[in-house]
């Protein structure tokens, strides 16, 4: 476990495991933590998480768990025993799956961050509209963040757009956990709501979700050294 609080969570999106630890050697578990998702966890399974924590690295498990309730506390625990700093569920899963899976993680004597998603970064209203969700993607975020709290979760994963108003209505501890944040002068590539490192922060945000910016530097130490210090700059 790292003994500062960094805020930027470098995605591990990578298809073998050779390139990911390439990455790993290159950055300070120190200045980051990091995310492994789906496709890395798909093709590695948990002994690379277990490698990564061996290196220091505090992990975010990026799998989205979306089930019945009871499938889904007893993935949370299987998560938690991997020694994982945060997790995540589906906000869409509803009150009784993210109860129980905040009840499950409860009674371990120390236990992973429970965090929900909202809407994807990847979804604008048209494709809310498309798939029967009314209202804009603010709304649905904002709708579906009150109920994870009310819940029991530590926070959301949400896109830094809808950060000013989420911490305008959440307690000061419930957690804003932002992808699609791009330095300025990065490629968008296939996120529709972005900001950069220093607004997020400044609306409130409290973990930034880099991924190619830093993943995909021809320096990135360096990369992530830049936004540290672009987020260090935020006034306090």
């Amino acid at each position: 476990m790292t003994t500062n609080d960094p805020k930027v969570i470098v995605a591990l999106d990578f298809p073998a495991v050779e390139p990911a630890l390439a990455l790993l050697d290159r950055i300070d578990p120190g200045q980051c933590r990091v995310k492994i998702g789906k496709e890395m966890f798909t093709r590695t399974g948990p002994a690379f998480v277990e490698r990564v924590a061996t290196k220091g690295f505090d992990i975010f498990l990026d799998l989205k768990y979306h089930d019945i309730p009871n499938t889904v506390a007893a993935a949370c625990a299987a998560a938690a025993d991997l020694g994982v700093w945060m997790i995540n569920v589906h906000a869409a899963g509803g009150r009784k799956m993210m109860t129980a899976a905040a009840e499950r993680l409860a009674g371990l004597g120390e236990r992973p961050k429970l965090v929900a998603v909202t809407i994807l970064t990847s979804l604008a209203k048209e494709d809310l509209t498309e798939i029967g969700y009314a209202g804009t993607p603010a709304d649905n975020v904002l709708r579906l963040a009150a109920l994870a709290e009310d819940s029991g979760l530590d926070g959301v994963v949400c896109s830094p757009l809808e950060v000013e108003p989420l911490r305008a209505q959440r307690s000061d501890e419930f957690l804003l956990v932002t992808p699609g944040v791009r330095p300025a002068g990065s490629s968008a590539d296939d996120q529709k709501r972005i900001m950069t490192p220093g607004e997020a922060v400044r609306r409130g945000a409290s973990y930034l979700v880099v991924g190619r910016p830093i993943t995909a530097a021809n320096e990135p130490a360096e990369s992530l050294s830049s936004i540290n210090a672009e987020i260090a700059a935020v006034p306090g």
